[in-house]
């Protein structure tokens, strides 16, 4: 047994971020209201009179009561979710509303809550929310009772399945805040901040403030906006004095000068708070504190987008919103981490997919510096699962739109929006006037960044598909590349998809759907990208979804084309739900689309859900041309000489590892991602040759080899000279266990990656190790598993198995103070424990 100390990183010292963010001056609060809640799941949708079961457990939000359930084959939500179902989650809690509250403005603030949200205050309604990705405010006072003991009920209708083409999770998985202000105050979002000019010498910013007055006399007050710098020093201030009359709302404009102002980019996330205080007299009625950046956005078709009048190309990631082994529950700490862990690899850009993005990311891509594109919804009028939002848009869309944008509009690190993903009525008469509605609705809120739609061609063409395919096919047959007689679509878009892109019934769809947007967002038509610049010089496009192995030929494409300005890969880190279709196969139901149960996530990530980085990431680098050493995987040797079976997303079952008991003189496939003009490979110290590399080999170089345990080299060389070298060594059979605390904002979550490795720390990823974990102190274990496609076990028991030698425990914080001990025991007798010091729970 082995017993280290490990000292975390200190917290990270920013207020804005802070798990409570919390100004309490003259009963004004802004808390979160997360704690002491009773949870319980019922069915039972009429009863006389609403009661609390016994069995109702405590929890503290965020919660994902999804991720609780056990996957199973026979879920009604299928591989979509996972395997898991939904249900209908119930949620209570009690609070003391003070007597003088009653001349306070008292609110609830919900994040995002999924799905089909009803507020209850007392019993009665008090608000609701159907989409499951709005933030949305709850006005308290009239069900109040004050001066007595308030009960908050929230019933979750999530148990209609289908209701979503990826995991959603289930319940209230956002942070809640409880908003008390005076009867006269600031507007949540209300401070609504924009960059008008931005120079070497100053910036000038118009800061735009909304004051309600709910009482029924005029009210005499003063605004004070103050901005602070990064370190919390007075760059300008300015007062305003007005009087708002009886139940008015009125916006107050402000145009503050900046000297010497440090601006806002992906390279240089320089942030600014602006601190509004409303006064009536010396009175302070209310504050509120919103955090920007000095950020000005161009685009045209001739240089593309530009950041502060610098030309930027997107190196940009789809996501999901699940949290990995957290399910969807939302944390700053582990947005943070994953923003981090994508900026590291390489990205520059976040796709949120296919929905708004929590405000816990916007807040890591704000400070981390990482460009945003938003999205509205993944269906308007034409439903993709059975009960979706599609049953709602029509009379829901205008309310989630605003919601979005009011609460993206001052962070700087958004700069697109994206009315919908891969509609497939856009390119209808009707689905174009509803994208020009959508487009309207955000610049009449938001004139500052620009407007896409995510469009798939194909889905696009709608009742023209068959045309399109006997056209395709008719072409192909006249040059010999297909037979004439393909009637299977499917068959025909895996290998000429490039040819039904082009297609002149997707170019008149494309032109309906595009008129109302700034840019044309293309999802898998990098085809149409020289094409279109000829054909409409003044198109600007993003490839807003992309196929992972075509990154060498888009990224050429993006570098080459001032009309193209980024790539978006689908996607950069791994998720749950729509199971399978990036895992490799060799028989049907492994893996791609007849993927079956136990799968359970996509497994396209350049990141796995752990945040370990896959091959296709630095694969991705050496594209971006951020990478100078090649990067080796290997091919299963197993699988040597089998046909792999694999969707568009997948580039080959390869994995960075030279340990393979059993195939000693076997031959095996080496992947070598590599810059430069040549690489060559060694083991053991010999060449197997040199192939070429960089640009002209697509940067992927493959090398048929014997398998030789003890180590392989990759040498990149360009001009004849050495530029970088990579090697991988055999795992010595010895093994243990090895794990740490990795450094973050270790506010609220502490993660601790776990290798099994030989004494020489070299990793085993040939180990598939059953572990058990315990944890006891000062945290709770909230997650632990691995990257695994097909998981043994769900991620909140306390065992897992070992995937490529990988595992990982996430503890939460539970505010007692002391130690946290973590025990490691494996099924082989294995046994480690680590002990955790934390000085912020002393």
């Amino acid at each position: 047994m082995k017993k280290d100390k490990i000292i975390l990183k200190e917290v990270y010292d920013n207020q804005v971020c802070d798990t409570i963010r919390k100004w309490e001056k003259n009963n004004m609060l802004e808390k979160k209201f997360n704690d002491s809640w009773k949870f319980w799941i019922d069915k039972n949708a009429f009863a006389l009179v609403w009661n609390t079961p016994e069995d109702a457990r405590e929890i503290t939000l965020p919660h994902d009561a999804m991720i609780e359930k056990e996957a199973y084959a026979e879920s009604n939500n299928k591989g979509n979710a996972g395997y898991r179902d939904g249900d209908v989650y119930n949620y209570v809690k009690t609070i003391d509303i003070p007597k003088e509250y009653r001349d306070k403005t008292v609110s609830l603030k919900f994040e995002g809550v999924y799905m089909n949200a009803f507020v209850y205050i007392n019993g009665e309604l008090a608000g609701k929310c159907p989409f499951g990705y709005s933030t949305f405010y709850v006005p308290a006072n009239e069900f109040l009772k004050y001066g007595e003991e308030n009960e908050i009920r929230v019933i979750v209708r999530n148990g209609a399945m289908t209701n979503s083409r990826w995991y959603s999770g289930g319940g209230i998985y956002r942070d809640v805040y409880l908003l008390v202000s005076d009867l006269t105050y600031i507007v949540e979002e209300g401070v609504q901040i924009v960059t008008e000019a931005a120079s070497e010498e100053y910036a000038v910013v118009r800061i735009s403030t909304e004051l309600k007055n709910r009482r029924h006399l005029s009210e005499e007050v003063m605004l004070e906006t103050t901005i602070q710098d990064a370190s919390g020093s007075i760059v300008n201030k300015e007062i305003v004095s007005a009087v708002l009359f009886e139940q008015e709302e009125r916006k107050i404009c402000q145009r503050i000068v900046l000297d010497n102002a440090k601006v806002w980019s992906a390279e240089t996330p320089n942030l600014y708070t602006c601190v509004s205080r409303l006064y009536r007299g010396e009175n302070l009625l209310d504050e509120s504190r919103t955090v920007f950046g000095v950020r000005t956005l161009q685009v045209d078709a001739k240089k593309g987008l530009r950041v502060n009048g610098t030309v930027v190309k997107l190196r940009g990631a789809c996501i999901h919103h699940d949290s990995g082994l957290l399910g969807a529950s939302t944390y700053d700490d582990a947005q943070y981490r994953q923003v981090s862990i994508l900026k590291n690899a390489g990205f520059n850009a976040i796709r949120m997919s296919h929905h708004p993005m929590a405000p816990a990311m916007l807040r890591a891509c704000d400070e981390l510096g990482m460009y945003v594109m938003d999205e509205t919804f993944d269906m308007w009028n034409r439903c993709k699962s059975d009960y979706d939002y599609g049953l709602y848009f029509q009379e829901w869309w205008e309310r989630d739109v605003t919601a979005m944008v009011r609460k993206d509009f001052s962070h700087p690190s958004v700069i697109l929006y994206s009315v919908g993903n891969e509609i497939p009525e856009i390119g209808s008469n009707h689905g174009a006037q509803v994208c020009h509605k959508i487009c309207e609705k955000i610049k009449s809120l938001d004139n500052t960044r620009f407007i896409l739609a995510a469009i798939n061609g194909v889905f696009a063409a709608g009742d023209a598909v068959d045309r399109i395919v006997s056209d395709v096919v008719s072409e192909l047959s006249k040059v010999g590349q297909i037979e004439g007689n393909v009637n299977d679509f499917m068959t025909l878009m895996d290998g000429h998809l490039d040819d039904i892109v082009v297609h002149p019934e997707i170019s008149r769809r494309l032109e309906k759907a595009c008129a109302s947007t700034d840019i044309a967002g293309y999802n898998y038509m990098t085809a149409r990208y020289e094409e279109d610049g000829r054909n409409y010089p003044n198109r600007v496009i993003v490839g807003s979804e992309t196929y992972p192995p075509e990154i060498a030929r888009n990224w050429a494409l993006v570098e080459k084309c001032g009309h193209v300005i980024g790539d978006f890969t689908w996607t950069g880190w791994d998720y749950i739900g729509e199971a399978g279709v990036g895992v490799p196969a060799y028989n049907w139901g492994e893996g791609g689309f007849g993927a079956t149960f136990p799968c359970q996530l996509a497994y396209t990530g350049d990141m796995d859900i752990t945040g370990y980085r896959r091959p296709a990431s630095y694969f991705r680098e050496v594209v971006f041309g951020l990478r100078k050493e090649p990067y080796i995987t290997v091919q299963n040797p197993g699988r040597y000489g089998e046909h792999l079976i694999k969707t568009p997303w997948v580039i080959s079952d390869s994995l960075s590892s030279w340990t393979y008991k059993g195939y000693e003189g076997k031959p095996v496939v080496v992947e070598i991602y590599s810059p430069g003009e040549e690489v060559e490979l060694l083991c053991n110290g010999k060449s197997l040759g040199k192939k070429a590399a960089g640009k002209d080999a697509g940067f992927r170089t493959c090398f048929d080899v014997v398998y030789e345990p003890g180590t392989i080299t990759a040498v990149a060389y360009e001009g004849g000279e050495e530029i970088a070298r990579t090697e991988l060594k055999t795992a010595g059979e010895k093994r243990k266990i090895a794990l740490y605390a990795e450094k973050g904002r270790d506010t609220e979550l502490i993660y601790i990656p776990i290798e099994i490795c030989d004494e020489q720390g070299t990793l085993a990823a040939d180990e598939e190790l059953k572990l058990e974990i315990s944890v006891e102190g000062s945290a709770d274990l909230a997650g632990f598993g691995t990257g695994n496609p097909k998981p043994l076990y769900n991620y909140n028991k306390a065992v897992t198995e070992t995937f490529q030698g990988r595992a990982l425990a996430i503890v939460k914080k539970n505010g007692i103070p002391g130690d946290i001990t973590l025990k490691i025991q494996s099924y082989k007798g294995q046994e480690e424990m680590f002990v955790l010091h934390d000085w912020w729970n002393e």
